[in-house]
């Protein structure tokens, strides 16, 4: 309370009663305030729309209103959901905010609150759903990726590539990189200064690319849209071949961009060119070293050749002075003994009567033969002041050298004799009885006769013929003659009696019994008319002949082939495997020879036809002559063979 002037004031303080009351705001500055706080669209804010400040582009209502939700699958599901500009690069969860962004501004219940008019079936938020359902879904949102419609698939004009090379292709396979199978960073094209294990990792890797790209976003029919099983698995293979198709020309444009970058490529160009100079370089470096060893190679063949010569030159001279030296010895030691000729002689030999002049006339010459050149010009200077004594002593000096050298000579041939006499260690000493038995004999008649006198090396020839055929080549006894032995035996055969021989008995035995053994085998039913020669006296005859025979063509082979040569057979052929067979003539040996040109292999019957070619000779005599020519041709050829 308050008073005037000379009053007192006095304050009392009262207790208030305060109550809450419920009042509505309004008012221009309520309203300023509350449209600070609504989103665009006139719709409230909530406390989750401040987390989707700066997400995407604002898209505007005239571009949404264009979309037709039926014509979905060709709109921009990033432009839809204002993430134009990031596009591919945009997270999962960037995209889950601008959808968010875009329900709160586009919902049907939201415009229906402000007094839009929606039609449901037909309305652009369907659009935003489909964006989202793409977009939200791995798998559809690459599929999506690989088709993108702001994504440019054509390659770079030569215009372009000629006016910035590395700045087109830099941004080109920048762009290409995204589809990358690969999880290691795609390499960079780099500029004109690039390293050349750059340029070509950049090159192998793309020559090597693998895309992720697929096209099953283009598919023109939706598999679960088939009626049945069978429709659907059409669906799923037209489908599956369009995208190979369009695999196959994706791979061929990236092809074709690495082919279109390769063969632009200035650095290629330039690497290429240092290859070439390298390759240039290093040949002719082989070159100057292959030209430089040659050089050096003939250097040292002249040189070679030089000291050859010069050695050559220094050997002849060496030579020539020994040749000279021995010249001028030969002509002193020539001089010192006509001078000792003439002194004796002069001197009349130093004898007292006849028979010492013909022994000092002897002595003489052993003098000379036996005395060097310096002994005789010491005799000859002390011949000319002792005389005789000189002589005599030097006479008896010349018979002790030749003594001693017949001793020597003798010592040496008695040391040879008793080690020849002396058996070596290991070697069997082999009497001439287990030598030459007789199968050895009669193989040495029979290879005289195949290798008679002109033959090379015809001894060892027939050694190595008597060798192969004897028991002990065939595994029998290890006795084997050698050339010596051969011809030693040939000429004891050439020298012996053959009357004495019991060669001839024994060959006769062999044919005898031989033929009696054919007889019986071939003897018919028919019996021997009364009067008639047997067979067996006719063959004993025959062999009695034979053996005359044999005998005589031995020593007159034996004559004809001089010391070289033993004992042959009958007239160059042999009597067949039978002891009866006639001995064939040359004649009849002619006319086999020409049959059987005449009668090749193919004719039929030939054998029979070559036999009525010869008279008084049958098919088995033919065959059984052939049969042995061919025998003594093969044994002929071993037999030299194995001499060489």
């Amino acid at each position: 309370m308050t008073s005037g002037p000379g009053t007192t004031t006095v304050e009392v303080q009262l207790p208030l009663k305060v109550a809450l009351r419920r009042v509505e705001r309004v008012g221009f500055a309520y309203f300023s305030q509350r449209r600070q706080h609504l989103a665009p669209g006139g719709v409230e804010r909530s406390d989750s729309d401040e987390k989707l400040e700066g997400v995407g582009e604002v898209v505007e209502i005239s571009y949404l209103k264009l979309l037709d939700p039926k014509e979905w699958k060709d709109q921009d599901h990033y432009s839809v959901l204002g993430l134009g500009k990031i596009r591919f690069e945009a997270s999962e969860d960037d995209i889950r905010r601008a959808y968010r962004r875009m329900v709160l501004l586009h919902h049907p219940d939201k415009r229906k609150a402000k007094g839009e008019e929606v039609i449901q079936d037909d309305d652009y938020f369907t659009c935003i759903t489909k964006a989202y359902e793409i977009l939200g879904t791995s798998k559809a949102r690459r599929s999506f990726d690989s088709v993108d419609p702001e994504f440019d698939d054509s390659l770079p004009s030569q215009s372009d590539i000629d006016g910035d090379y590395f700045g087109v292709f830099n941004k080109f396979f920048t762009l290409n990189g995204r589809w990358s199978e690969a999880k290691a960073p795609v390499p960079a094209f780099g500029e004109v200064d690039a390293k050349r294990e750059e340029v070509e990792r950049f090159y192998n890797f793309w020559y090597d690319f693998k895309s992720w790209r697929e096209f099953s976003y283009l598919d023109e029919e939706d598999k679960e849209k088939g009626q049945d099983r069978d429709e659907r698995r059409w669906i799923e293979k037209e489908n599956k071949a369009a995208r190979i198709k369009r695999k196959k020309e994706e791979m061929t444009r990236i092809r074709s961009l690495v082919d279109l970058a390769y063969n632009n490529d200035k650095r290629i160009a330039r690497f290429k060119q240092e290859e070439k100079d390298r390759k240039a370089a290093a040949k002719r470096a082989k070159m100057d070293a292959a030209q430089a060893q040659k050089a050096e190679q003939d250097r040292a063949v002249r040189e070679a050749a030089l000291a050859k010569e010069r050695a050559e030159k220094a050997e002849q001279k060496r030579i020539e002075l020994i040749r000279i030296e021995r010249e001028q010895q030969k002509k002193l030691l020539k001089k010192e003994r006509k001078t000792l000729r003439d002194k004796v002689k002069d001197c009349k030999y130093y004898a007292k009567n006849d028979k010492d002049q013909l022994k000092h006339m002897e002595g003489t010459e052993k003098i000379c033969e036996t005395f060097s050149l310096a002994e005789l010009q010491t005799l000859n200077k002390a011949m000319e002041t002792k005389g005789r004594e000189s002589f005599v002593a030097a006479l008896q000096t010349a018979e002790q050298k030749i003594a001693a050298e017949l001793e020597e000579i003798n010592q040496t041939q008695a040391k040879k004799l008793a080690n020849a006499s002396t058996p070596k260690c290991g070697v069997k000493e082999v009497k001439k009885g287990e030598l030459w038995s007789n199968e050895n004999v009669q193989l040495l008649i029979k290879a005289v006769n195949l290798f008679p006198a002109g033959t090379a090396q015809r001894w060892d020839v027939i050694a190595t013929f008597i060798n192969q055929h004897s028991p002990a080549g065939n595994g029998g006894s290890s006795v084997l003659v050698n050339a010596r032995d051969v011809l030693n035996k040939a000429k004891a055969l050439q020298n012996s009696d053959h009357s004495k021989s019991s060669l001839k008995t024994q060959a006769n035995d062999a044919a005898f019994a031989s033929f009696e053994k054919s007889k019986k085998e071939a003897q018919t039913s028919n019996d021997i008319t009364l009067g008639e020669e047997t067979p067996a006296q006719a063959s004993k005859e025959n062999l009695k002949q034979n053996g005359v025979d044999h005998k005589i063509n031995n020593n007159q082979q034996i004559k004809q082939n001089g010391t070289g040569s033993a004992a042959p057979t009958t007239n160059g052929t042999t009597g067949g495997s039978g002891g009866g067979s006639k001995t064939w003539t040359k004649e009849e040996q002619a006319l086999l020879e020409q049959a059987i040109k005449t009668y090749p292999t193919t004719t039929p019957d030939r054998w029979d036809c070559i036999a009525s070619c010869i008279p008084n000779r049958s098919k088995k005599d033919c065959l059984r002559r052939v049969k042995e020519l061919v025998e003594l041709v093969n044994s002929k050829k071993e037999a030299q063979a194995a001499v060489k």
